[in-house]
């Protein structure tokens, strides 16, 4: 049975997904920001729909969100959204992007939902998943793989700007040539991957905590290890990713050492 909580994270979901989707591909402004990144007037909507949602179930709760920011940030509970991780995709056009809303209490992540409104060909796709509760896609629970050597391992990397420039890239440089396969799936994309089994690990080194909350839940539901690249775990001042099925999880820590 969903608690109130994931009712509501679902329900506010649902209202921003039907903004995204009138918006997508059409006419709206876009501006941007202090480092450059943009957001769009349906960013904004998005979330003041998402906050309204969460807001009126429940209104102690704090509230972190990508677009308006935080208000009572210090609350036992306190909501974190991002109404389209991904704007840039969604800027140009093609659907990798998506609605990422996470709960976290006393510092713990415990629930998490990741809608992908206009992936699928339109039809989209969403994951959830509550501590203790396991992740799922739709009303199917999934699973990490059980691949526990490199050699078979699937890879996949998202932004990677700040590895780049650190001793690691070249240690990440001969992993490449043991992996079965790399690709670069990014965003929300590999972390569902990852959570279904469908690859192996993901690496990512310039996130916010925004960006990967609810993957984190979802991943770490799914049976998977979800860390920053030097195995710290996740919190509000997270800037990178080692996400794995949990069994490559200490092999590529170490590899890495980032």
């Amino acid at each position: 049975m969903q608690s109130q909580e994931l009712s509501a994270a679902l329900a506010a979901a649902d209202a921003a997904a039907q903004i995204i989707r009138k918006a997508y591909r059409g006419n709206f402004k876009v501006d941007f920001k202090a480092d450059a990144s943009p957001v769009t007037e349906v960013d904004v909507a998005a979330e003041r729909a998402i906050k309204k949602i969460l807001s009126e179930k429940f209104p102690d709760y704090g509230f972190f969100g990508e677009e308006t920011g935080r208000d009572h940030a210090d609350a036992e509970n306190l909501w974190l959204v991002d109404p389209i991780d991904g704007t840039k995709a969604f800027v140009r056009g093609y659907p990798i992007f998506s609605v990422q809303i996470a709960l976290m209490r006393r510092g713990e992540l415990v629930l998490g939902v990741s809608s992908a409104p206009c992936w699928n060909g339109g039809a989209g796709e969403v994951m959830w998943a509550e501590k203790g509760k396991g992740a799922w896609l739709g009303d199917e629970q999934v699973r990490v793989s059980e691949v526990s050597a490199i050699e078979k391992a699937t890879l996949s990397t998202g932004n990677l700007a700040t590895l780049a420039t650190s001793a690691s890239w070249a240690k990440l440089g001969a992993i490449v040539p043991k992996l079965h396969r790399i690709r670069g799936y990014g965003d929300f994309l590999h972390y569902h991957y990852l959570a279904t089994g469908k690859i192996d690990a993901a690496i990512e080194s310039d996130v916010n905590i925004l960006d990967i909350a609810a993957l984190a839940v979802i991943v770490r539901e799914a049976g998977g290890t979800f860390t920053d690249l030097s195995g710290k775990p996740v919190g509000l001042e997270t800037r990178s990713v080692l996400a794995t099925n949990g069994r490559l999880h200490q092999t590529l820590r170490d590899a890495i050492s980032f």
